[in-house]
């Protein structure tokens, strides 16, 4: 039996960690965006372009894969409430403790996370 009280700790802690991050990405997007117009850079041809290019699809990317990892934080808390965590969305069984101290929020047994990450 899994110790849903553990998870739901761990859960709630990843979940401030990312709702702290969230915004700090969001800074550096807009500090990007503002360098990348007050500088008329033309990211093809010129050097510093490139890297102002790469740190706006870098920061860009952190953002979007925080933002989904938040969102299934919170669906398994949700499911921590419902009384569903800790078993396969998919089959019903159980998730192996080891995979959930892996990924705590994800929904799915090892069987069944291929392709879903």
């Amino acid at each position: 039996m899994v110790d849903v009280e553990r998870f739901r700790i761990l859960l709630e802690e990843e979940r401030e960690r990312k709702l702290a991050l969230l915004p700090a990405l969001r800074q550096d997007i807009t500090s990007v965006n503002a360098a990348r117009q007050d500088s008329n850079v033309d990211d093809e041809h010129d050097p510093e372009g490139a890297t102002i290019a790469f740190e706006l699809s870098q920061a860009s990317a952190l953002l979007e894969k925080s933002a989904a990892v938040l969102a299934e934080i919170e669906a398994a808390l949700a499911r921590i409430a419902g009384g569903s965590y800790g078993y396969c969305q998919i089959c019903g069984g159980p998730i192996a403790e080891g995979r959930l101290e892996a990924r705590p929020w994800t929904p799915y047994c090892i069987e069944h996370s291929a392709g879903k990450a």
